[in-house]
C-alpha cells in the first residue's frame, strides 16, 4: 500500500540537491531494489554486483546535481548502476571504490579548489561544500582504521596508485585492493544509516591541522617545539618507515632535528584529516650541492588517539631505487 503522505522523487530530489542528506539518503534506499536488479542482471549473483550498487549509490553524492528531471531520478540511478556495472566488466582495469568522489578534499575554498571545479552545476557546489562533504568525512570516520587510511590515501591525497599505497602503508598490492574493497562497502552502508544525523565540520578538522602543522614545522626549522605541540608528540610516540632506526624504537623529533642539521626544509602542500588519522604531504627543500638530497615530496601518516600522535610514518611517494 502507498504511503500518500511520502514525499514524491521529484520532491526528495531537489531538497537533495538542496543540501539535504536525509533527503538522498531516503531517495538511495527506496531504489537500491531496482539499482540491485540492474546490477544482477548485468554481473549474476556474487559481490561484484554489490559492488557495483554500492558504487552507484556514492556517485550520486556527488552527481545528484546533474538531475535535471527529478522525476525520473530512479531511472538516473539505475544508468549509473549499469555504467558502473560495465566498468566491472572490463578487464585490467584499477577502478577506484568511490569513483567521483576524488575532487572531495575536506578543506579549501574557491571555484579553482577540487571541491568546486568550474564543471559543476550551483546545487552540486552547494552540496559539495557543505552537508555532502560533512556527511561523506562522518561515515569515513566510522571505517576500521586500516581500512581508513588507504581510502584517504586512494581518494584524498596524491598518494593513489594502489603500488604507491602499498609502498607507503608496507603491505602487498592485493592486501590494498582488499582494504579498498572493504572499505567502500562499509562506507556506502555507514552513508545510508548515518544520513539523518547531524555531521562535525569537516572543514574546521582540516584547518586546524593545517595550522598545527605549520606551527609543526615551523618549530622543527627553529629546532624548538612550543608546549602545545610537545604534548601531541609524547615520549611514547614512534617513528616508523624508512627515516626510524632498524631494530630500535624511536621518537620522531631526533630525525626533525637531523634534517634540520643538514638544512633540509619542508613546506606544507596538503592536508587530509580525520580525528584519528592524518596526513601531511610536503614539498621538500635542499640545500644547494647536498651530495645525498631528500627526494623532492614526502608525506607524514599519523596514526592518532585523543589528538595525539602514536605513530608517524614518513613515506616517499615515489619508492627509492
Amino acid at each position: 500500500m502507498t504511503d500518500l503522505n511520502a514525499p514524491t522523487d521529484e520532491e526528495l530530489t531537489r531538497r537533495a540537491q538542496a543540501g539535504e542528506t536525509a533527503a538522498l539518503g531516503l531517495l538511495l534506499a527506496r531504489h537500491q531494489a531496482p539499482m540491485r536488479a540492474v546490477a544482477l542482471s548485468l554481473l549474476g549473483y556474487g559481490p561484484d554486483a554489490e559492488d557495483a550498487v554500492q558504487d552507484a549509490a556514492l556517485m550520486a553524492l556527488r552527481r545528484i546535481g546533474d538531475v535535471r528531471d527529478p522525476t525520473a531520478v530512479g531511472a538516473w540511478l539505475r544508468a549509473i548502476v549499469r555504467n558502473s556495472s560495465r566498468m566491472r566488466l572490463r578487464a585490467g582495469r584499477e577502478t577506484p571504490g568511490l569513483d567521483g568522489l576524488d575532487h572531495l578534499h575536506a578543506g579549501g575554498h574557491g571555484p579553482s579548489h577540487p571541491l568546486c571545479p568550474p564543471y559543476l552545476s550551483h546545487p552540486e557546489r552547494v552540496v559539495d561544500q557543505h552537508a555532502m562533504r560533512d556527511w561523506i568525512w562522518d561515515a569515513v570516520e566510522q571505517l576500521p582504521e586500516p581500512l581508513r587510511l588507504v581510502l584517504m590515501l586512494r581518494h584524498f591525497s596524491d598518494i593513489s596508485t594502489y603500488q604507491e599505497i602499498a609502498h607507503a602503508c608496507e603491505i602487498p598490492v592485493g592486501t590494498v585492493r582488499s582494504r579498498l574493497n572493504q572499505a567502500r562497502a562499509k562506507l556506502s552502508q555507514v552513508l545510508l544509516s548515518t544520513a539523518t544525523h547531524v555531521h562535525d565540520d569537516a572543514s574546521r578538522l582540516t584547518e586546524d591541522s593545517r595550522q598545527e602543522a605549520e606551527v609543526t614545522l615551523d618549530g622543527a626549522r627553529r629546532g624548538c617545539q612550543p608546549r602545545e605541540i610537545l604534548e601531541l608528540w609524547p615520549p611514547e610516540t614512534e617513528l616508523l618507515g624508512v627515516l626510524s632506526t632498524p631494530g630500535a624504537r624511536c621518537h620522531p623529533f631526533p630525525a626533525m632535528r637531523r634534517n634540520r642539521e643538514r638544512g633540509v626544509t619542508q613546506h606544507l602542500r596538503h592536508v587530509v584529516a580525520s580525528r584519528s588519522v592524518t596526513i601531511w604531504e610536503m614539498d621538500v627543500t635542499n640545500p644547494t650541492g647536498t651530495p645525498d638530497p631528500c627526494p623532492p615530496t614526502l608525506a607524514w601518516l599519523m596514526i592518532r588517539r585523543n589528538r595525539r600522535v602514536r605513530t608517524l610514518r614518513v613515506v616517499f611517494p615515489q619508492p627509492q631505487r
